[in-house]
């Protein structure tokens, strides 16, 4: 192998690998988790900016999400009750007067849908889990009150929880 074709493959190589390592990696991870929730339950850590789903073996799966702006974050119990894959999106009264050019609905699928690859919505109707457009805001305090995360993500844990399942949201 010459000089040059060997310099050139291993700056691409190089390349890649930075350009590998600056992406998302697959976010999720098995951690082990002690809180005394029931197994299948679901906890969301505001300060850490990340979500739990409860395992029944002292484990637990940890996503990074994104979480309610300072003065948009909030704290209680609330259980899942819908769950939607590509979701259509209307702007709830407040996004729409902080952003007046936003349509009143944008079809699900869209680029330009907040709500990604699903959504589960919260009891109480103001809250959802739901994926993203915005892949960078995920690991930030970036919404309304809404958890965001990465689509992967938000297809696994679709996947895991049910209509029902408790959802804990903690400082």
């Amino acid at each position: 192998m010459s000089v040059r074709k060997y310099v050139s493959t291993s700056l691409g190589g190089a390349l890649l690998a930075g350009l590998v390592a600056g992406a998302p990696a697959l976010a999720r991870e098995v951690v082990p988790f002690s809180d005394g929730v029931m197994p299948g339950s679901v906890v969301i850590s505001v300060s850490q900016r990340r979500l739990y789903l409860v395992n029944g073996d002292g484990t637990a799966i940890r996503y990074p999400v994104a979480v309610g702006k300072p003065g948009k974050q909030w704290f209680g119990t609330k259980s899942i009750d819908g769950k939607y894959v590509q979701p259509a999106w209307s702007p709830p009264s407040e996004v729409k007067r902080d952003n007046p050019r936003l349509p009143n609905l944008i079809a699900g699928g869209s680029p330009h849908n907040p709500m990604g690859a699903a959504a589960m919505t919260l009891s109480g109707g103001e809250y959802a889990i739901h994926g993203t457009n915005r892949p960078s805001s995920v690991g930030t305090w970036a919404s309304y009150g809404c958890i965001r995360m990465y689509n992967q993500d938000v297809v696994d844990l679709y996947d895991r929880v049910s209509v029902g399942t408790p959802v804990y949201v903690t400082h």
